[in-house]
């Protein structure tokens, strides 16, 4: 017990340090997706000094993360809430606010009171909000609610810490999990024969010197009273997650698929070239399961905030495509229009080889029942292809979606999550 309490004191210490040093206006930036506060956190040096083993480090660093980004979410939700009471703003200043708010670059830049740069299509927008409000008061508006109502977050509990799947082992009718000294684990004795293969919580009692393991199960164990939208949403290998409403989640998805990818096709290549000389591939195979377990941090990251700022009550998606045969030539369709894979172009294939859509669907599907939200698939034939507006198969160029027959234009997965919203609430749905 006094070595699991041992972790658990120092667990708390690194998340502290994560609150005190991220919780911030000035870290916005950085928490999303989190990887610069995980770096920053390996330069720090506090793993060294607490002795703390990687496995519990990094869990701490990104535990507490998903607390901070949980606070601002919930900084926000509240802000919205009182602006929608607020009757001294017009209907475009409200408008206007709720713009800085959803939009991630937006709010950054007006809290730290810094030029405000968007994208092309979200600058249009913004430039086209900016026509009949007074920006500066409103700016001040948005800053001095931030001050009022967000917290930096502190905890004082020391009874417990979460623990990766690498840092235990089943043996012997019982748990060896590791300690912080090198190489060693302590065993203890269980009292079933459960078995999982997944993240779990260790939770202390130290007076009783007694612990209880808790693992994710497949039930719903959360019941929302304002979870109320229906959201269509639309899965990329770029994007991560689209909604019909144009918002985005998982927005470097692709530039750390692509990182993955590169090095994947790197090593490949070294690995052929001296498969003769080669004494084995280990440390390969540990570095790439390092880049899957970041990949699949950062989506659950983003699936989390997706459900906490979309408050969705039914989620409307196409199915997602399984496991594939390659061949020479393949496209699929995965609610973002198709991609064609070519036997010639290595690093095209080794970014679809990496894409974790059937990890998203997975980690989707068990985040609907974890908070009772209803998950509906639709039929996709086409679904990236047609127009949102008139139903008539349109074009697409440089990421628009656009109809010569009605005029309409939008971006190329935001039409797809519009169609997959209809599609869900026609009833042209997967049973």
């Amino acid at each position: 017990m006094e070595k699991l309490l041992e972790i658990a004191a120092d667990y708390n210490k690194v998340k502290n340090f994560v609150y005190i040093r991220y919780g911030g206006i000035g870290s916005l930036s950085k928490i999303y997706p989190g990887y610069t506060v995980q770096n920053e956190m390996t330069k720090s040096g506090l793993r060294s000094e607490l002795g703390l083993p990687s496995v519990y480090f990094y869990l701490a660093v990104f535990d507490a993360l998903g607390d901070i980004k949980s606070q601002w979410s919930h900084t926000k939700s509240k802000i919205q809430k009182l602006l929608g009471k607020n009757d001294r703003f017009t209907p475009e200043e409200k408008h206007y606010i709720r713009f800085l708010i959803r939009v991630s670059n937006a709010f950054e830049a007006v809290l730290q009171q810094n030029p405000l740069e968007l994208p092309k299509e979200l600058q249009k927008k913004y430039d086209e909000l900016l026509l009949d409000v007074d920006t500066e008061k409103l700016h001040r508006y948005l800053r001095r609610q931030v001050r009022k109502y967000h917290v930096k977050l502190r905890t004082e509990v020391e009874d417990g810490f979460s623990i990766a799947e690498r840092a235990y082992r089943y043996a012997d009718h019982g748990i060896y999990i590791s300690t912080k000294q090198n190489r060693k684990r302590i065993f203890i004795p269980l009292t079933d024969n459960n078995r999982y293969k997944s993240q779990l919580y260790i939770k202390l009692y130290p007076k009783e010197q007694n612990f209880e393991i808790k693992a994710a199960v497949n039930v719903a164990v959360r019941s929302h009273r304002d979870y109320t939208n229906e959201i269509g949403i639309a899965v990329g290998i770029h994007t991560m997650l689209s909604t019909h409403e144009g918002h985005t989640y998982g927005e470097e998805f692709g530039k750390y698929q692509m990182e993955y990818a590169e090095w994947l096709r790197v090593q490949t290549g070294v690995y052929n070239r001296n498969r003769s000389d080669n004494p084995g591939r280990k440390k390969y195979q540990a570095k790439r399961k390092r880049f899957e377990e970041q990949l699949h941090s950062y989506i659950n990251h983003e699936l989390n905030r997706f459900f906490q700022t979309e408050k969705p009550a039914i989620v409307y998606m196409i199915k997602l495509p399984g496991s594939r045969n390659t061949g020479s030539r393949e496209s699929e369709t995965a609610g973002c229009g198709k991609y064609t894979v070519f036997a010639g172009n290595k690093k095209i294939n080794y970014s679809v080889t990496v894409w974790q859509r059937g990890y998203i669907r997975r980690r989707i599907e068990q985040k609907c029942r974890e908070q009772s939200v209803a998950l509906v698939q639709v039929l996709g034939k086409d679904i990236s292809n047609e127009c949102s507006c008139c139903g008539v198969i349109g074009r697409k160029k440089n990421g628009m979606f656009v109809c010569d027959a009605c005029g309409y234009q939008a971006e190329e997965k935001t039409n797809t999550a519009e169609n997959v919203l209809k599609r869900g609430r026609d009833g042209k749905i997967v049973w």
